[in-house]
């Protein structure tokens, strides 16, 4: 896992173009900094970005900001399964 104290990006969730601007957009409004990678060519042809086109945009945040965005993806795929 990286250093919790560095700005690096840190990829915190993977997924379609409107599940990766949901956890974006959640991010943001609890205050955190999010970008999602692959955001163009994800979106027009995903199978360049991953394996069967499945999680072709990336959501990233920097390392210190890691441990409150994962528990805002997790409460979000939580509420995605039930």
């Amino acid at each position: 896992m990286k250093n919790k104290a560095s700005n690096d990006p840190v990829e915190v969730f993977a997924g379609t173009p409107w599940q990766a601007g949901m956890v974006k957009s959640l991010l943001e409004n609890a205050g955190i900094t999010a970008f999602v990678q692959n955001e163009i060519m994800g979106t027009y042809n995903p199978w360049w970005t991953a394996p069967g086109g499945a999680g072709a945009l990336s959501v990233f945040v920097a390392g210190t900001d890691l441990e409150a965005a994962l528990e805002i993806v997790r409460e979000y795929e939580k509420n995605l399964a039930e």
